[in-house]
């Protein structure tokens, strides 16, 4: 069903706080000189110990329970020997599975100190994931969310990605309706209440172009511009649409 029953949206919240103090607990050691797959270990050990599956290991043979996404990496880095360096841009994206249902966002560092551009970058993209959001409201299409993210976007020197997009969320990772981070108002599947969706912006410094890595998942820029990528959960409500991911255990750790 691509409308969530109020029991179901329980449960998705309560995957969704998995995901976000899993993200939490990385962003702790998220730091230059470590290895990123130190920090996919980290991941799958804080959501196995707190009862939840991750959602990504082994999910179409991925193999891994983070995707690290470095620099001109867009999404779907696969944790390895690489080690995070001073001035890298790093998309970490999560995902679990608790009593059934899914959770899955992302958010993107920056660690140490970077040009202007790419800190613009970075804050483009998060604030083109807040205006997408506030058009998840019943009446609008996914097509409103897609061009409010793009309009703003492109109005700042970036360029959307158009290979890769949002989803919906419940008992299964991915579900309808697709949510792309371009459009046109009034297109596309119409939103209903209580639908929940992933909105995920993945922008580009460069062109909005990309390729895939030999690995048969990492995607990154054809031209090697720095890419960033944030997505939450969002449960599309009259008047104002609901966020039940979170990124307060990033930002707001002691």
């Amino acid at each position: 069903m691509l409308q969530k029953t109020d029991e179901e949206i329980l449960l998705l919240k309560e995957s969704s706080l998995l995901v976000g103090k899993t993200l939490g607990e990385v962003s702790r050691h998220l730091k230059s000189g470590v290895e990123t797959r130190t920090l996919d270990r980290i991941a799958e050990e804080f959501i196995r110990t707190h009862g939840g599956i991750p959602a990504f290991k082994g999910y179409n043979g991925f193999p891994a329970t983070l995707c690290i996404s470095i620099n001109d990496q867009v999404v779907h880095g696969i944790p390895g020997s690489r080690v995070v360096k001073d001035g890298d841009v790093v998309s970490v994206d999560c995902g679990a599975v608790l009593n059934g249902y899914f959770g899955d966002y992302a958010y993107t560092f920056i660690v140490g100190e970077t040009d202007k551009r790419t800190i613009d970058l970075v804050r483009v993209t998060r604030e083109s994931l807040e205006l997408g959001i506030a058009e998840a409201i019943p009446g609008n299409c996914v097509g409103d969310i897609g061009y409010a993210v793009q309009l703003h976007v492109e109005r700042n020197g970036f360029h959307v990605v158009r290979d890769l997009v949002g989803h919906g969320i419940g008992r299964h990772l991915h579900e309808k309706p697709e949510v792309p981070n371009y459009g046109k108002r009034g297109r596309g599947m119409p939103l209903v209440e209580n639908m929940v969706i992933c909105i995920e912006p993945m922008i580009n410094s460069g062109t909005w172009k990309v390729v895939q890595e030999n690995d048969g998942w990492t995607i990154r820029t054809r031209d090697h511009s720095p890419s960033a990528h944030f997505e939450h959960m969002v449960v599309v409500k009259k008047g104002k649409p609901e966020v039940i991911s979170t990124y307060d255990f990033i930002e707001n750790r002691e």
